[in-house]
């Protein structure tokens, strides 16, 4: 009987998702898809990881705000502005856009 080698979690390659999103297109789907979850703290790291991929000075240069404010605003804990979000999204060339819900009871 062979035996296989156990592989330890350790071991396993750091997942980072900046590095799957590739294209204007992959941002849209990833900002989408965590939008249809509901958490407004997800959606903030994911604007994160969408900024990460493109280039903090990048964004925080076309977005008008300072480095350290945009770390600041898309850490997982914090409560951005609407502004704030609004101008990260048109910094990373996404809009948000308004769509019909689940009909109110």
């Amino acid at each position: 009987m062979a035996m296989t080698k156990k592989l330890k979690v350790a071991d396993l390659p750091d997942f980072d998702m900046a590095e799957m999103l590739k294209t204007d297109e992959d941002v849209a789907n990833y900002l989408t898809l965590v939008l249809d979850e509901n958490d407004i703290g997800e959606f903030t790291h994911a604007l994160g990881v969408v900024a990460r991929a493109r280039g903090m000075s990048v964004v925080a240069e076309q977005s008008g705000l300072t480095r350290e404010a945009l770390y600041k605003a898309l850490r997982p804990s914090s409560q951005p502005r609407f502004d704030t979000i609004y101008r990260v999204c048109n910094a990373l060339g996404v809009r948000l856009v308004a769509q019909p819900g689940a009909a109110h009871v």
